[in-house]
């Protein structure tokens, strides 16, 4: 198991910039490691931008900062960096509090173990 303490960050809808907001923990168990690394692949092969994997929240540990508070509809965002094609995720959510938008810096799948 991986545990990521992220830079997060908030936007708001409508809004032109995001907003950093504490950091978010959360751990990547062995299933979604291997889900993240079968849609980088399918990303390979399909020549698709983006795809999500669902966050079970029943079975996801993650913990946000006050500033933040709870999220909901959580999933982890897959795409291919653009310069060599390797895959990266962050974790995308919305705050409970306002609905806006909660992100995270992006990670190299290949760098979970």
């Amino acid at each position: 198991m991986n545990t990521l303490t992220l830079e997060g960050w908030c936007k708001a809808e409508g809004s032109q910039q995001a907003c950093p907001i504490e950091q978010i923990h959360f751990r990547v168990n062995e299933d979604y490691r291997l889900l993240l690394e079968k849609a980088a692949e399918d990303l390979h092969d399909k020549q698709q931008p983006e795809a999500f994997v669902p966050v079970d929240m029943s079975t996801m540990e993650l913990s946000t900062s006050d500033d933040c508070g709870p999220l909901k509809d959580c999933k982890i965002r897959v795409y291919l960096r653009k310069n060599d094609q390797r895959g990266q995720f962050h974790l995308v959510a919305n705050r409970v509090s306002d609905d806006c938008l909660v992100y995270t810096n992006a990670v190299m799948i290949d760098q979970l173990g």
